[in-house]
């Protein structure tokens, strides 16, 4: 008696299994693949979707956990939540509870220090109580300007060049934190250089012709009073961080520049163009650390002025 032979079909199902069909049997072949089909919609679980994870942010933002920041990572399709020293075990808890079912989509990042505006006293720009630093100097018109953090505008404090508040530069004319983190301070003293160009505290500058949005990989570099010029890269659009006490912040650019108090306000630039204004972070120039900007572009067109 002669045995007919079969060939076997294979088809690959999620995590490596195979099951084998044989072509001689059609009735069971269509059965065995219907089966195969409906059982990798069961078990394969699709990625989130960019919207659904901005909603997951929303959900963080609800759970207010001071000392936190969140960005959607759109290669990964995961929301990336950087927690400071000060978040405790609970407090990530709490972050994922309030997902819900989505919690899997999170990555917890933790990060040392704490996250806080960068503001300090020293040098650089002058508040009455504070001090910051200027980040683009900009124009409406004939009239003078330079843009800033806006949680050092707050209350719109007169500043001044020197740390004996006698050399005014002007009045803060516009202010917005939290929510965002941009001000803007009018030269009211013409005797005042205010070129278009940002300190590279080397003996030199950097002239700033326009302004745009970074890219997430792109390399960059940030200005401040109290470290000097800092390098590092973009590492994601559109973050938010809760700096606690009802201090949130919006749309700003995350990335892995060092940064310490006095730097608010800050430029972030790449070569001729301004990116960004020190908005806070955590950590320091010794071990590093992780340092949010709020958008320039923002700035200038909430206020209506221009790089020059």
């Amino acid at each position: 008696m002669r045995i007919k032979r079969t060939t076997p079909h294979t088809v690959p199902l999620k995590r490596g299994r195979v099951v084998a069909l044989v072509s001689g049997l059609l009735a069971a072949s269509a059965l065995t693949a219907t089966h195969a089909h409906a059982h990798a919609a069961a078990d394969v679980t699709a990625a989130p979707s960019v919207a659904r994870l901005s909603a997951m942010g929303g959900a963080v933002r609800d759970a207010d956990v001071p000392g936190t920041a969140w960005v959607v990572d759109e290669r990964s399709r995961e929301l990336v939540v950087t927690a400071d020293s000060t978040v405790s075990d609970e407090g990530i808890a709490r972050i994922r509870r309030a997902a819900g079912p989505d919690t899997d989509a999170i990555r917890v990042e933790r990060t040392p220090g704490t996250f806080r505006p960068l503001i300090s006293g020293g040098d650089a720009v002058y508040a009455p109580t504070w001090r910051c630093s200027a980040g683009f100097n900009v124009r409406k018109g004939n009239t003078y300007y330079f843009v800033t953090a806006g949680h050092c505008t707050q209350g719109k404090p007169a500043y001044y060049a020197d740390s004996g508040h006698t050399k005014s530069i002007g009045p803060t004319t516009g202010t917005n934190f939290p929510g965002s983190d941009y001000g803007i301070v009018q030269y009211a003293n013409g005797s005042l250089p205010h070129p278009s160009a940002v300190n590279l505290y080397n003996g030199g500058s950097q002239r700033i012709t326009s302004a745009a949005t970074p890219k997430v990989g792109q390399s960059v570099r940030r200005s401040g009073s109290t470290t000097g010029l800092h390098g590092g890269k973009v590492t994601g659009l559109n973050a938010t961080v809760n700096y606690g006490n009802g201090q949130v912040v919006r749309g700003l650019i995350k990335t892995d520049v060092c940064a310490e108090p006095g730097d608010s306000g800050g430029a972030l630039f790449s070569g001729t163009t301004a990116l960004g204004l020190t908005s806070g972070g955590s950590g320091n120039c010794r071990s590093g650390g992780t340092t949010f900007f709020q958008p320039v572009v923002a700035a200038l067109n909430a206020y209506g002025v221009s790089i020059f």
